[in-house]
């Protein structure tokens, strides 16, 4: 039997988790002295009330070995697979946990770790496509090379409000000149080898969003491509964003979901971009 799992930085549209059969290992949320799990006993209301409440920017811990190692336990029993796709490693420490965690257990329960280089809404459509392909009989082997295609050919560019949230918590790679200069402007910001680059910086929010689109659209063309709109409390500005995509993109799958608090934390509320890859030489236009 095939479990999967994945932790806080995942994003899912409603329905998903449960549909394809998703474990998530959440994150620790520490604002100050007091530590919260996220989705546990923290909720993204809670999150940012706090924010506001306390005019603090919290800080995350990764999920630990053990926490990996006893959401393994939990769900398999021995013989059992399970396919453990994580957050890129350029930007947490949760897939090394993961590895140590399998090695714990080498010999009891089979555990393949896979780091996403990726993050948000990537993770969702990688779980999506693991389930889909063990539900239609595939190998975890042809799986896996499905996982590393997703991988290989995903982009996330994405505009965040300001780079306050960016700057303490070193996520993002920026210039000097980029951290100085972007306090009122909108900055750009793209996934590239599993690390979050600054890219550069846009006066308003609606050449933010036309921004964010190009460069999809630069990347793939008139390709199918399934694409997601991610947002952290900017819903109204993401229905914006679904439109422009939607006139620019051939899309086989568009879904909107919510930055996780895990990632928020480090981008700040107001972000909003694009994940997308290619559909071809997926499972489903092959086989």
């Amino acid at each position: 039997m095939l479990h999967i799992v994945t932790d806080g930085t995942a994003d899912f549209p409603p329905g998903w988790i449960e549909k394809y059969q998703v474990h998530i290992v959440p994150f620790r949320i520490h604002f100050g002295e007091e530590t919260y799990l996220q989705g546990v006993d923290l909720s993204d209301d809670d999150f940012y009330r706090l924010i506001e409440e306390r005019h603090i920017i919290p800080k995350t811990s990764q999920a630990s070995p053990q926490q990996l190692e006893d959401t393994y336990t939990r769900i398999a029993q021995p013989g059992d697979t399970v396919l453990s796709i994580h957050v890129s490693s350029k930007l947490s420490g949760t897939f090394e946990s993961a590895v140590i965690a399998a090695r714990k257990l080498e010999g009891q329960i089979r555990v393949i770790p896979f780091d996403s280089k990726a993050g948000a809404a990537a993770l969702a459509f990688m779980c999506k496509e693991a389930r889909e392909m063990d539900w239609e009989g595939f190998a975890v082997e042809d799986i896996l090379k499905r996982l590393e295609t997703i991988r290989e050919n995903t982009r996330i560019v994405l505009s965040m409000d300001n780079l306050n949230y960016a700057r303490m918590s070193g996520r993002v790679k920026a210039t000097q000149a980029l951290l100085a200069s972007a306090l009122r402007l909108k900055p750009i910001i793209e996934l590239e080898d599993g690390a979050l680059i600054a890219k550069g910086k846009v006066r308003t929010r609606a050449r933010a969003l036309a921004h964010v689109v190009q460069r999809i659209k630069e990347e793939f063309g008139e390709q199918l491509v399934d694409v997601a709109v991610v947002h952290a409390r900017a819903p109204k500005e993401a229905e914006q964003l679904e439109a422009l995509t939607r006139q620019a993109l051939n899309i086989r799958t568009l879904i909107t979901t919510t930055l996780s608090t895990a990632v928020t934390v480090h981008l700040g509320p107001g972000t909003l971009g694009l994940v997308a890859y290619p559909v071809e030489g997926s499972h489903a236009s092959v086989g």
